[in-house]
């Protein structure tokens, strides 16, 4: 069950946990059989595995890091379903040298649903905005961000 009225507030909800830094508190904003894909493209497809890997995440990458929405977008598609688009900046990651990493922008899609007496998350994607670059490409080293202008 959940407590959320509106597909933004769930969102917010989420925001808010992962803040917290609490991987139990995410899961259950999360239907059982929810799709998460992460920044590299990793995709979990139910709650408990999303909350195994932002448990991960918290403990080895985002321990101190804090997310803050600076745009929220809702688009209604019926009564019941409700996608809503963020942009957020995240501060304060670790960095593998054990450091602290650089500001990240990021676009969060999350497509939600009324269920019983709140709205929950079905599926939703978290992707890296990098400020000048028009796609990736591939190389040796990898994908890398690129700009064609």
């Amino acid at each position: 069950m959940s407590e959320h009225e509106t597909g933004e507030a769930v969102a917010r909800a989420f925001f808010d946990a992962w803040n917290a830094g609490d991987a139990d508190a995410i899961a259950a904003l999360f239907v059982d059989d929810a799709d998460f894909v992460n920044v590299v493209g990793f995709w979990w497809r139910t709650a408990k595995q999303i909350r195994k890997a932002h448990d991960y995440g918290f403990r080895h990458i985002f321990g101190g890091a804090q997310v803050e929405i600076t745009e929220l977008k809702v688009r209604a598609l019926t009564a019941d379903l409700e996608i809503v688009h963020t942009v957020s900046t995240l501060d304060g990651q670790t960095a593998p040298d054990g450091g602290t990493a650089g500001r990240r922008i990021a676009v969060i899609s999350m497509v939600t649903q009324r269920l019983g007496d709140g709205f929950k998350i079905i599926s939703c994607q978290n992707t890296d905005r990098v400020e000048g670059a028009d796609t990736h490409i591939a190389g040796e080293a990898g994908l890398r961000p690129v700009s064609y202008q």
